[in-house]
């Protein structure tokens, strides 16, 4: 089953870009390679329960399975021994990318409150976008009673554009709710 922003893509996007940017081949076209969903866990990292219920949640958002990220030394200061979990990631490509793009756009974004758009100051300058949100209950999977606490999530989304205007053309072009500059 072909995703409705994969065959938005290959219908429309890409022919537009390609004129727009007058790409002498369709390799040059951007296009999204991969979508990483990442969570810091915080305080949370020292209760094992919380990080159950965070990597269930994760694995209800994305599809996916996450994988635990793990500290790579001692940090005193945070309470932070070698090889104790401090975060999760997801990486997404192909099919279950363009449905979580898809569910990301149609679904979590407008159930944020007082939601007025996406800032296009968030791209890193070679093509690529991030967004950070505070709280996972903007997603409709999630059910407001069966969270503990509130942790936020980072999205990245990796594309092959060259220039963040290529980048914010596509994501735009997608769907993607920006506000103006």
């Amino acid at each position: 089953m072909t995703s409705g922003i994969k065959l938005l893509y290959e219908t429309k996007v890409f022919d537009h870009l390609k004129t727009k940017f007058n790409y002498s081949n369709v390799h040059q076209v951007p296009k999204i390679t991969k979508i990483t969903i990442n969570r810091g866990l915080g305080e949370a990292s020292q209760n094992a329960k919380i990080l159950d219920l965070s990597l269930k949640e994760m694995s209800i958002i994305t599809g996916q399975k996450p994988i635990v990220t793990k500290a790579k030394k001692a940090v005193a200061g945070f309470k932070i021994r070698e090889e104790m979990p401090i975060g999760m990631k997801v990486t997404l490509r192909r099919e279950k990318m363009y449905s979580f793009l898809e569910r990301l756009i149609n679904l979590a974004l407008p159930r944020i409150r007082d939601f007025r758009g996406i800032s296009p100051k968030q791209f890193d300058g070679r093509g690529n976008f991030n967004i950070g949100f505070k709280e996972q209950l903007m997603f409709p999977e999630i059910a407001y009673n069966d969270v503990d606490k509130i942790l936020g999530i980072n999205i990245s989304i990796s594309t092959t554009a060259k220039t963040d205007e290529e980048c914010l053309a596509l994501l735009s072009e997608l769907g993607m709710p920006f506000t103006e500059k």
